[in-house]
């Protein structure tokens, strides 16, 4: 096929530089929730989590309704006495600590289980947030106000107890109110990885996210070289480029850290709506293709031609596919989709979504051969 050579631009955006206190004396009951009020994805997704029928999760929330307004009341009334509440879903009931055993008949009277502790709700509160004024020591993983063992449950790895226990009887706080359970939880934030979300390169730069791959996610070459960090969408550390070809190709990938997530999805910018990727059979001459990228979201067009060669001003670039959709700086790297089906990432262009324009992307098949990679689905 005959090449044809133009002149564009790659679409690489400079970077730029985001409590409530809940009221429980007097609160006033909300009402009971009805077949009608709850949402049926709210429904669905307790009958597939929780094991629930509809009437059961309606019946569960009605009770759950209820045991918070209670709880609300109660808390006011026993004052320095409450030990904290807890809701018994095989008893549905609410179920509140007492440090004082004279309350105990208030509590049932309420229509309440009560049951007798030592530390009150404030005292653990208290302890806690004395917890977070602390350095813990390598292992501790974290701490929480446990209502209904009645202590501040401190986690640590397995073989570190000593060393947590250590740190709470030098802490200064009360060491009865604290208890330390080795864990092998891990706890780290988790963030996903999908096509067309924005992401920063060191301190310069804004691209797009091409496609999730095992161990990462495909982008545009010139977006950054080999080593260069980068971030999410979030500021949050996220990887590092692997790969990186530009000019000649214009493609890359990034191997991310274990805090992302790579999913088999695409942002469609439309609230939190997101295009499932289901596989990468390339779409025809004269096809409809969408494209979704951080700066003007999800555009769409058709394929005019393939094996485009294009003159950017750092290089040439061949082998590209040509269209008619329309992008700005900041979509280089994004997400090219036929229906569900992955067509590769954004390269370069001309105009804006203003005038409209041409853009070109680089074909994902080529990237996954070149690095190995294998795409993420949906």
């Amino acid at each position: 096929m005959k090449r044809t050579l133009v002149a564009a631009v790659v679409l690489t955006a400079a970077a730029a530089a985001v409590a409530t206190v809940p009221a429980f004396a007097g609160q006033q009951a909300a009402p009971a929730p009805t077949a009608t009020d709850v949402a049926p994805e709210v429904l669905s997704a307790m009958e597939r989590d929780l094991g629930l029928s509809r009437d059961a999760a309606i019946a569960r929330l009605d009770s759950e309704t209820k045991a918070t307004a209670l709880e609300a009341d109660l808390r006011g009334r026993l004052s320095d006495s409450f030990g904290g509440a807890y809701y018994d879903a095989a008893k549905g009931k609410l179920v509140v600590g007492v440090t004082d055993a004279t309350k105990a008949s208030q509590v049932r009277a309420g229509g309440a289980e009560a049951t007798v502790v030592r530390h009150s709700a404030g005292h653990l509160d208290a302890t806690a947030e004395g917890l977070n004024g602390k350095t813990a020591p390598q292992g501790v993983t974290g701490w929480y106000v446990d209502v209904q063992r009645n202590t501040v449950t401190l986690t640590t790895a397995k073989g570190t107890a000593a060393a947590a226990k250590q740190f709470v009887a030098t802490s200064g706080l009360d060491a009865t109110a604290i208890s330390v359970v080795e864990s092998t939880e891990s706890p780290r934030p988790l963030y996903d990885v999908r096509g067309g979300d924005a992401y920063y390169i060191g301190s310069g730069s804004r691209c797009s996210v091409g496609f999730s791959v095992q161990g990462g996610f495909v982008t545009a070459g010139h977006c950054g070289r080999s080593g260069a960090t980068t971030k999410g969408s979030n500021q949050v550390a996220q990887g590092t480029f692997a790969g990186s070809s530009f000019p000649g190709n214009d493609y890359a990938w990034v191997r991310t850290n274990t805090n992302w997530t790579p999913r088999g999805v695409v942002n469609r910018y439309s609230g939190s709506t997101t295009v499932a990727v289901k596989g990468g059979t390339e779409a025809a001459v004269g096809a409809s293709i969408c494209r979704s990228g951080s700066t003007t979201g999800w555009r769409c067009g058709t394929v005019q031609a393939k094996n485009q060669s294009v003159n950017y001003p750092q290089g040439t670039v061949s082998g590209l596919i040509r269209t008619n959709a329309c992008a700005e700086p900041g979509d280089s790297g994004g997400s090219w989709l036929a229906g569900t089906q992955a067509q590769g990432v954004t390269s370069g262009g001309s105009g804006n979504c203003s005038s409209g324009g041409t853009t070109y992307f680089q074909p994902l098949t080529e990237i996954l051969s070149v690095y190995g990679l294998r795409l993420v689905t949906s």
